[in-house]
């Protein structure tokens, strides 16, 4: 297997064991015991222990939102893609654990990241009611309204206020999200 093949493979083993277990409390020695693999195998990935972490995060967050992307693509009705995307992004959100999300927070490149995301997923959103709008099938709202608000939402949902005031964690704030914001901009 070539290097780069390998080190693809590594990264995918990253993001899974980050997922379900978070990222700061790893050493290089223990993510190499736990993925079966060299220290020097780990370094293909990246350079050091901050970048594997960002190159692991970075590729978590563009993989989910191409899978995303090729759901709301693959729906036909502008009206049903916001649904769609909202849904989309509950399910990526649902393999995180509640260490990985608490280590988005406590790492500020990690964090940086998420924001950078959660930025164009509000931007998504307001493409996606601007064109259920303009083809009739959502209610004349004001898409740059509706993605602002959507995109304040998702901050709270980032920075963990939604699951302190509400009890529920971030893809289930995203399922909850998506019905709300959908049925406030259905066609009657």
């Amino acid at each position: 297997m070539a290097a780069d093949e390998r080190g693809d493979e590594v990264l995918e083993s990253l993001i899974d064991l980050y997922l379900a277990e978070g990222f700061l409390a790893f050493g290089m020695g223990e993510l190499a015991a736990r993925l079966r693999c060299s220290r020097s195998t780990l370094y293909l990935v990246a350079s050091s222990k901050e970048q594997i972490i960002r190159t692991a995060v970075r590729r978590y967050f563009r993989r989910a939102a191409e899978r995303i992307e090729a759901r709301v693509q693959a729906e036909p009705d502008t009206g049903q893609r916001l649904q769609v995307y909202l849904a989309g992004v509950s399910d990526e959100l649902a393999p995180a654990s509640e260490r990985f999300h608490a280590d988005l927070a406590a790492y500020p490149p990690a964090r940086e990241l998420y924001e950078d995301n959660t930025r164009r997923a509000a931007q998504r959103v307001q493409d996606i009611v601007a064109a259920g709008v303009a083809d009739g099938r959502l209610r004349p709202v004001n898409a740059r309204f509706v993605g602002a608000a959507v995109a304040e939402v998702m901050t709270a949902i980032q920075a963990g206020r939604i699951e302190a005031a509400a009890g529920i964690d971030d893809a289930a704030a995203y399922r909850s999200l998506a019905e709300l914001v959908q049925r406030a901009v259905e066609s009657d």
